[in-house]
């Protein structure tokens, strides 16, 4: 064993001792800290725009390896401090370290690629492999020349040399991420086209896409699935969970917050709490943490309470006594110098001001709401779909999705009358008031104030449209602001104003939640929980989809699948048909799948014969039942109809099974 780790306990032995211990010390510190290395520390920053101070005094460190969701309000901050930290913006006061040549992605603005196709856009991530790959290919054809054995020589040893460097940084492997990553986002079909050509939306999902093919140290996402479809989500979820850099990201999506972020970074007031656990871990401590304040709050209020009584009867019994007692005096006094010293907690914010929705039908539609029969629709040459039906009942809580440019939305303007089918019935019931929430909503709108183009629907006085208006957030003089200074999330907030006060008994909504806060989205969806009308909605928003719809249109390839039960449910049926769902038509007043694989017909054609009579006699019943004014017989046909539902149900699980 080497003398040094012998124990010696002379003066001069405990010196050296001393030291050895401390570098051993140094060593495991340092050990520690590159397990857990410090890539960028926040330092009692502010920053404020125009007088408005967005940052009080937050500080907070981002390790590596670590994958932060930022949260919070809409305009509460989080887009400028994810600038800040990519080093986009100063900031007022404080200070930001960033780790010595740490590699930060961030896609704030889409440069502009002139004359460059997608393809070539994305390549630029591997710009370097593409220099050596140059190289590599100017060295080829030299060593294809007659040269001097000599220069041959060095030329193949410069070459193997580049080569391994080469094969070592993944050279061979562009193509094959290229593909990963355009296959993921769903933007193979836009290799081949002019970078400028494509759509604002287009071009930020290829600006995400050569985001992640750079593969930063630091990657730093603001929405990334605004833009993307429930397949591209789902892709970019699962590419993310596996990622070896570190991730900050803003998102109002739960589910994908959920799957990605391992920890939460609130930002509310100007200030940031840092919570060490996914999304709904983050909901459930902070309503543990707002509790155990607003009682510790209490008990100190209790606590000041007593002593503020407590000194005003001293002072009260010492002015009493004669002489007045000088001692009483005295311990009011040291009572009120205890009280002036306690740290008072501020009161803790539990009732946060929200939206406040309320929509309601004032009258009913007729039982069937929207009737689609062999619709199809053509743009140019590509056939959008073809031979769709659809079928939304009164009450019927609807959602299509699909991937992006399926026809999604085509098909909400053509019950709403924008587009008109190439084939097909497109029928609106009786009685039907619809309201439209469209996702690019007032873009037409300019120099209009925001209540103004709210009177321009709902016929109120300047006051009361006020007084409405701050239900949603709208608060004094944000009333007379541009409509085209909005944000999105803003725009939504106005044209849910208005659908509530018209009367409507029929909401289609187009991506209702994706400009939406999370608090917001929520509010939204206790709303429509408690809307006693129907429902169609496109979204791509997953928890929103399975919290609050039972009926499921799937489009893809041109065509229309009906599946009965939330997105989950309907993913799932769609995976166990190896993507091949069934089509769609009418049985009776209900959607069903027709077959998508080999079946036995027969059967399915008397499940489906039951299923039709059972509907009718249902229907009849229901009839009866609004007719009925005696209590003990609308209690013996309620009876009744719950009896037939579940024989109903039955054979839709037998129906299921057969299919």
């Amino acid at each position: 064993m080497p003398s040094f780790f012998m124990p010696n306990f002379s003066a001069a032995g405990k010196k050296d001792a001393r030291g050895l211990f401390f570098v051993i010390e140094m060593f495991i510190l340092i050990f520690l800290r590159r397990m857990n290395m410090i890539i960028c520390s926040v330092n009692h920053i502010s920053k404020s725009y125009g007088g408005n101070t967005i940052f009080k005094d937050p500080s907070f460190e981002i390790h590596q390896g670590s994958r932060i969701g930022l949260v919070g309000r809409n305009g509460g901050g989080k887009t400028t401090l994810i600038k800040l930290i990519a080093n986009q913006e100063p900031v007022d006061e404080g200070v930001i370290h960033w780790k010595k040549g740490l590699e930060i992605g961030y896609l704030a603005q889409i440069p502009d690629f002139k004359g460059l196709m997608v393809k070539e856009v994305l390549k630029t991530a591997f710009e370097q492999l593409t220099q050596t790959e140059s190289k590599l290919q100017v060295m080829e054809l030299e060593m294809a020349q007659e040269l001097a054995p000599i220069d041959l020589q060095r030329l193949m040893d410069q070459y193997g040399k580049l080569q391994d460097e080469f094969i070592l940084n993944g050279g061979y492997e562009i193509e094959a991420q290229l593909d990963r990553i355009a296959g993921g986002l769903n933007i193979t079909n836009l290799l081949d086209q002019t970078f400028a050509g494509l759509s604002g939306g287009e071009k930020t999902k290829v600006g995400l896409g050569l985001c992640l093919l750079k593969n930063p140290e630091l990657l730093l996402l603001d929405e990334p699935t605004n833009h993307l479809d429930l397949k591209a989500i789902e892709w970019l979820g699962s590419y993310l969970k596996d990622y070896k850099g570190t991730i900050v990201l803003i998102s109002h999506d739960r589910y994908f917050l959920d799957e990605v972020v391992t920890k939460v970074l609130e930002v509310e007031d100007g200030e940031v709490d840092l919570y060490h656990t996914n999304f709904s871990g983050y909901v459930k401590e902070k309503e543990e943490r707002l509790l155990r304040e607003f009682q510790e709050y209490q008990e100190q209020q209790k606590k000041i309470k007593k002593m503020k009584e407590a000194i005003k009867r001293l002072r009260d019994w010492a002015n009493r006594s004669n002489p007045p007692s000088a001692a009483l005096h005295k311990r009011a006094t040291n009572m009120q110098r205890a009280l002036d010293r306690i740290a008072k907690l501020e009161r803790p914010k539990i009732d946060v001001k929200k939206m406040a929705i309320d929509f309601e039908a004032v009258n009913r539609s007729g039982k069937d709401v929207i009737v689609l029969e062999g619709v199809s629709k053509t743009f140019g040459t590509r056939n959008l779909f073809d031979g769709v039906n659809m079928l939304v009942q009164y009450k019927d809580r609807t959602a299509i999705v699909g991937e992006n440019g399926t026809g999604k939305s085509t098909l909400l303007k053509m019950i709403i009358k924008e587009v008109e089918a190439d084939k097909g019935i497109v029928k609106v019931g009786s009685n039907v008031k619809m309201g439209y929430l469209s996702q690019h909503v007032f873009q037409d709108i300019a120099d209009e104030q925001v209540i103004d183009v709210f009177r321009s629907k709902v016929v109120v006085n300047e006051g009361e449209a006020r007084h409405i208006l701050a239900k949603y957030l709208f608060y004094g003089p944000a009333v007379f602001r541009k409509v085209n200074q909005l944000s999105g999330g803003e725009r939504m907030r106005l044209r849910l104003a208005q659908l509530m006060y018209q009367d409507i008994n029929l909401l289609i909504l187009d991506e209702p939640t994706n400009h939406l806060d999370i608090d917001s989205c929520e509010v939204l969806e206790e709303a429509l929980e408690q809307f006693n009308g129907s429902i169609l909605a496109v979204s791509h928003d997953r928890f929103f989809l399975n919290r609050l719809f039972n009926k499921i249109y799937w489009l893809q390839n041109g065509r229309l699948h009906y599946f009965a039960g939330n997105y989950d449910w309907a993913k799932g049926k769609l995976e166990e048909r190896g993507n091949k769902p069934a089509v769609s038509k009418i049985v009776g007043d209900k959607q069903i799948p027709q077959k998508g694989i080999q079946v036995d017909r027969n059967k399915t054609e008397e499940i489906e014969k039951e299923i039709v009579q059972i509907e009718r006699d249902i229907s009849n019943l229901k009839q009866k039942l609004e007719m009925e004014s005696e209590l003990e017989l609308m209690q013996k046909i309620f009876m009744e109809i719950e009896v037939i539902e579940k024989v109903r149900d039955q054979l839709y699980a037998k129906w299921d099974e057969v299919i």
